[in-house]
């Protein structure tokens, strides 16, 4: 048999590169890992930990307001962003310092560089060969920006996490959930916001109602939105962004965030000379074991082009060790996996939305409800939250939550548990609520919406 330096040698480590190796490692395997930017890839660094350190930050403005209600004096400190800059990347660092220990740990060679791939059993890291059994490629995926006049003035995510200051005002571009967040998170800092979407509303592919929920307390809280709005060109003037948008209308600003998607990291690592096969948006692309069209060549994670949350690639992650050097083979079960989006207020989502429910099943009942929360009867704000549960009528089967309220996410978790055991309606119901809180009211909705009416032949 070949002799190799090493069993598995992955290349990037995000979330799943470090599970990945650390766990390989611990079933026995000789394992490397190379990385040319940073330990923990975008969760860590630009992505999921900084982000919600921001929106932690951002709520403050309100807190202080709705304190007043409370008993509270009013208060309006002033907001130091060098201080929450500084506080962030020592959290990061500290994060580097906790995944790079991982690897060492559990014995994992890490090499601080690029590597690319040579052949079918080789990479080369920063000009030195290394071969390996198997390489997994984990590189996660990257922010894009559409070519178009003036794109030189635009930053992405990436950049938004290190700005030396904090300007007045701003412009988010995008629909998706990367560019909601950051909206409610300059809006909470005090810029004055607008957030340019192409499409007639923002959040595609979640449930209508959260769509809806979320657009209107967007705008309740100050933030200017604009649908069916392309940019058409942005130039420097006098100080100022000048934002030029297709059918003649402008807006004079200070920053503009692009946040229209992301692609999977692939370029430049000698995929296509090994005859690693790609989507025609740059993904690799995987069997249920995570293997290439090369035999030896793995893909995980973002850069697969499939479910990109960080606790989705540490999963297949755990798939892949188990699999390969486990000898138990494990698939990935990307059904019901839920997720949230912590834009203000916050959206928890698990299983089908009302439209793919309906397409799927035909007839489905819906139980929803939209209030106040108990908070906000003293503080003064006119937040609402949503809540909403889609039914199988013919098995009762829960087919999907959503929720829009402060910790939404947190609330979704322990649904996301009851739908996997597949939870249904009537175990809902016979659930005894926890009083006062807003999530009893996911056990307490006992009649289902009326029917929606056919349409005209």
């Amino acid at each position: 048999m070949p002799s190799y330096d090493y069993d598995l040698f992955v290349i990037g480590v995000g979330s799943g590169g470090v599970r990945a190796a650390r766990m390989s490692a611990v079933y026995g395997a000789r394992v490397a890992t190379a990385e040319e930017k940073y330990m923990g890839g975008t969760c860590v660094n630009v992505g999921c930990v900084p982000k919600k350190l921001f929106v932690y930050a951002s709520h403050f403005s309100e807190e202080y307001r709705h304190a007043e209600g409370f008993g509270w004096g009013a208060a309006s400190p002033a907001f130091r962003w060098q201080t929450l800059l500084a506080n962030k990347n020592a959290e990061i660092a500290r994060l580097n310092g906790i995944y790079r220990g991982l690897l060492e740990d559990a014995g994992v060679t890490h090499f601080d560089a690029r590597a690319t791939l040579v052949d079918a059993h080789h990479v080369d890291v920063d000009g030195k060969q290394v071969s390996a059994d198997k390489i997994l490629v984990a590189t996660g995926g990257w922010p894009t920006v559409p070519d178009f006049p003036g794109r030189e003035h635009v930053i992405t995510s990436n950049e938004a996490f290190f700005l030396e200051t904090l300007p007045p005002r701003c412009l988010v571009v995008g629909g998706g959930y990367i560019a909601v967040e950051f909206a409610g998170i300059f809006r909470g800092l005090g810029l004055e916001t607008a957030l340019a979407y192409r499409g007639p509303l923002f959040l595609r592919g979640f449930d209508m109602d959260i769509r809806e929920t979320v657009k209107a307390e967007l705008a309740k809280k100050g933030i200017d939105l604009r649908f069916d709005t392309q940019v058409k060109q942005i130039s420097r003037e006098k100080g100022a962004l000048k934002v030029q948008f297709a059918g003649g209308a402008s807006l004079a600003t200070d920053l503009v965030l692009y946040a229209t998607g992301r692609a999977p990291a692939t370029q430049n690592l000698g995929l296509a000379a090994l005859g690693v096969k790609t989507s025609d948006k740059g993904a690799i692309l995987v069997d249920e074991d995570f293997r290439t069209s090369v035999p030896s060549i793995f893909a995980l994670g973002d850069v697969t082009g499939r479910i990109q949350l960080t606790p989705v690639a540490i999963a297949e992650a755990m798939c892949f060790a188990r699999t390969q050097f486990k000898g138990e083979r494990q698939a990935m079960d990307y059904d019901g996996i839920a997720t949230a989006v912590f834009c203000q207020p916050n959206i928890g989502t698990v299983g089908l939305t009302e439209e793919e429910a309906r397409a799927r099943h035909g007839t489905v009942h819906i139980y929803k409800t939209r209030f106040r929360p108990m908070k906000h009867t003293l503080s003064g704000s006119d937040e609402k939250s949503m809540m909403k549960i889609i039914v199988e009528p013919a098995t009762d089967k829960v087919l999907g939550v959503h929720i829009v309220g402060s910790d939404a996410g947190e609330t979704i978790q322990g649904v996301a548990i009851a739908l996997k055991a597949g939870a249904t309606k009537a175990t809902f119901d016979a659930t005894v609520g926890i009083h006062p809180t807003s999530a009893e009211e996911l056990v307490t909705l006992r009649e289902p919406e009326p029917q929606p009416e056919a349409s005209p032949a």
